[in-house]
């Protein structure tokens, strides 16, 4: 029995030592409590722990960007599985020991950042702060204020007055006059360095009484510029955000809030300078990029470093010369590109070694060392040279000679008449040319040996040959993407857009925030043939109403074609399909002239007629503005303008086929204009037209209006019932008469894409157009309908 009573109270001492070891061990440091929104004096956030504002929408803690090997305190939303990073505390005083990092809360209100116990590495309050019983608090707008316990309208200190690349909603961007400091927008370092860029986004103080939001860079030991124009706050002012500009004798500042909370809305100044808005999509989970305003990144100086060629219309946007590479090729993965180019061999003049030129087309000339007078470009050459300082020269009416470093090298576009061929010297052993020749001397000598190298060449020359040969003759200036860059730009093709019949159509973000349609082309035979005549076409061509191809992707089997990206989508989907909004009868003309003015100017303009062959809804495209863009020119056909050649091969897709694909008659670009009119009929009445033919084909719509038309009734009755009848007369009456007159049986009875332009906008007058012969006619009674004879 004692030797039991004696365990029973060895028992209940132990359990009492390890409580009490347990509160020692709490005692030693207090830990963050479970509601993990609030943080109170004489408490510490570690690398580990995070705070979450009360709703669970953002999230304050310790992140690394990217493959860096650096640590930060920040704000991110903490719903989107995307960590987007929209503050951050340190950012030019990263931390390298995770483990030992943490944010301090003392009690005299001081917020400190510490590595490894006592090595500081930003005083975030800067002072001490009045005894308020002071807390932390991460608010649901992503704000991190430190506010009284008791009164907790008082804001001490904010995270939200030292923005760093990202403006949210209840931030102010502006200037205080009495502290005479500013809350500025400062861009990121590179995307895995959120340590101060170049870029920054400030309030300009109001003349005349108006303030605008305006972009700088900075520039080392010269101070900083302006870059691009001044934006205002109507051009802020959108359907997903309210601006509103405050002046008074404390401040003054732009400050928006959203119209929808769920859209997340925030700006941000992006590495390469670019002010961006953003919105979340909960329905596809992700950013949609809906404003932006984009710099002309050549003009702002240094942008491409030394050496560095800037060219806007490429991707990237910077690039090194012949016998140059990257300074810092990780930078420059991260579109950071002030650190230029360098040499990738020493100049031979000094050591007695030959140099020469490489010439670089379209270069807007930078200011030139020195000017020497000579009488040709041959001596301007020989000048340069003989001089082992000079690294490049250009002639233009006049010699250019360049010394020490080479800067603010702009490739302008072919057809600009400001640019010129731009010589940069280089070792002569650099150049091409001298090294195939010696390639070709070693494989000819030893050609035998390099029977399977020569086999590999054989296959590359006829696969070009076979899949890319077709576009060598075409004059077009497009990019060329790699397999690896689309596949970033889409994240490895997740956002899907929508799918035809011959690939998938996925968004992308190109790294200078431009969106952008990608279409993965099947591999089979139509999608190769699909591919050629998109790229032949498209290539070739420019114009406000066809859908812009930026490039292309062509590696191994595989097929990209890189658009424009158009944020309405497709007509398709505005006339037919439940939308919020219901485009009104002056959208739907303007949209309707804009899809003549493209067919128009592919039939008459082009240097050789293109025939579209598959106008329909779906084919047509909105820009953010409802400016259409004629898509898809896959089955797309380019004809003489004799129109010599005939189509044998059936295009299209049915209820838009002409009369002509069906009875195997010459296919000319009239076949266009008679889908256009059947296009026309769907724009005016919101409806299918082969819809209405299969359910009830007394009810045909285009039928209808021919009717109606020749009896002289109220047009305003076949109008979309969505508009309620309203609808400018006029242009009802005209597009109706052209839709009629566009589907006539003969194709010499059709207009010209042309004339239908001209029609449309008002310049020539249309007569009473004839009831084609495969039309019903109608009358009051549907069953009376009977087949229009002449």
């Amino acid at each position: 029995m004692a030797q039991r009573r004696s365990l029973k109270l060895e028992s209940k001492v132990s359990w009492s030592h390890l409580a009490l070891l347990l509160l020692i061990i709490m005692s030693l440091e207090v830990h963050l409590s479970t509601a993990s929104d609030t943080l109170y004096p004489g408490q510490s956030l570690a690398w580990s722990k995070t705070l979450t504002s009360r709703n669970g929408i953002f999230e304050l803690g310790f992140f690394t960007p990217g493959k860096s090997h650096q640590y930060y305190l920040g704000i991110w939303y903490k719903k989107i599985a995307e960590k987007t990073v929209v503050w951050v505390a340190n950012g030019n005083f990263p931390a390298s020991d995770p483990s030992s990092s943490a944010l301090e809360f003392y009690e005299d209100g001081n917020l400190l950042l510490k590595e490894r116990g006592d090595v500081l590495l930003r005083n975030l309050t800067k002072s001490s702060l009045p005894n308020y019983s002071t807390i932390g608090v991460l608010l649901d707008n992503g704000n991190f204020i430190l506010t009284s316990k008791l009164h907790n309208n008082i804001v001490l200190w904010q995270s939200f007055d030292d923005p760093t690349n990202t403006w949210l909603p209840g931030a102010k961007i502006g200037y205080n006059r009495l502290t005479h400091e500013g809350k500025i927008l400062k861009s990121w370092k590179s995307l895995e360095n959120p340590e101060s860029g170049r870029f920054s986004t400030e309030l300009e103080l109001e003349k005349m009484g108006t303030s605008d939001l305006a972009l700088y860079y900075w520039k080392s030991n010269f101070g900083r510029y302006k870059y691009g124009r001044n934006v205002s706050q109507k051009e802020l002012n959108n359907q997903y955000i309210n601006v509103s500009y405050v002046s008074n004798n404390n401040e003054s500042y732009f400050i928006y809030s959203a119209v929808s909370p769920s859209t997340f809305p925030r700006f941000v100044l992006n590495v390469t300078g670019e002010l961006n808005l953003y919105v979340w999509d909960e329905d596809l989970c992700q950013w949609n990029l809906v404003w932006m305003e984009r710099p002309q990144f050549c003009e702002i100086d240094g942008f491409c470093g030394d050496s560095g060629i800037c060219n806007q219309q490429k991707v990237p946007l910077c690039d090194c010369p012949n016998g140059f590479k990257p300074r810092y090729p990780k930078q420059w993965e991260l579109y950071e590109y002030s650190g230029g180019c360098e040499r990738r061999n020493p100049l031979q003049c000094s050591d007695g070694g030959i140099d020469k030129f490489f010439m670089i087309p379209n270069i807007r000339f930078p200011e030139a060392s020195q000017y020497p007078a000579v009488k040709d470009v041959e001596e301007c050459k020989l000048n340069c040279l003989g001089n082992c300082y000079c690294i490049a020269y250009a002639y233009n009416n006049g010699c250019l000679v360049y010394q020490g470093k080479l800067q603010n090298l702009q490739q302008l576009s072919s057809d600009n008449k400001f640019g010129g061929d731009f010589q940069v010297r280089i070792a002569a052993f650099e150049l091409m040319g001298s090294k195939n020749k010696i390639l070709r001397k070693v494989s000819w000598i030893v050609g035998v040996l390099v029977t399977l190298i020569l086999s590999i060449t054989f296959a590359i020359r006829w696969w070009r040959h076979s899949f890319v040969g077709a576009l060598e003759e075409v004059e077009f200036s497009l990019i060329m993407f790699k397999y690896r860059d689309l596949r970033r730009a889409t994240k490895n093709f997740s956002q899907k857009l929508g799918e035809g019949g011959f690939g998938s159509v996925f968004k992308g973000t190109l790294p200078n925030s431009t969106a952008i349609a990608v279409k993965k082309i099947r591999s089979l035979e139509q999608g190769e043939k699909q591919f050629r005549a998109e790229v032949s076409t498209l290539g070739a061509i420019q114009h406000v109403n066809l859908l812009r191809l930026r490039g292309f992707c062509v590696e191994a089997s595989k097929r990209f074609l890189v658009y424009e990206y158009m944020p309405k989508g497709s007509l398709e989907s505005h006339l037919f399909q439940n939308v919020s909004k219901i485009l009104d009868w002056q959208t739907r003309y303007h949209i309707a002239v804009g899809i003549a003015r493209g067919l128009a100017y592919l039939h008459e303009y082009c240097r050789d007629c293109i025939i579209h062959c598959d106008i329909k809804p779906e084919n047509i495209l909105l820009d953010a503005e409802y400016d259409p863009k004629v898509a898809d020119f896959g089955l797309a056909k380019v004809i003489g303008r004799d129109f010599s050649r005939v189509l044998t091969t059936m295009r299209g897709t049915r209820g838009y086929l002409a009369p002509e694909w069906i009875s195997g008659e010459a296919v000319t670009p009239k076949v266009d204009v008679f889908s256009y009119g059947k296009l026309l009929f769907e724009i005016v009445s919101g409806k299918r037209n082969i819809n209405m033919l299969d359910d009830e084909i007394c009810s045909y719509f285009p039928a209808r209006v021919a009717i109606a038309i020749n009896k002289g009734e109220d047009l305003l009755t076949r109008l979309d019932y969505k508009l309620e009848g309203n609808a400018n007369m006029e242009e009802l009456t005209r597009a109706c008469k052209v839709a009629c007159w566009c589907i006539q049986d003969d194709p010499k009875d059709r207009p010209t894409m042309g004339q239908v332009v001209k029609i449309l906008e008002g310049v020539m007058q249309v007569g009473m157009p004839q009831i084609p012969h495969h039309f019903l006619c109608l009358s009051e009674d549907p069953t009376e309908a009977t087949v229009y004879q002449d």
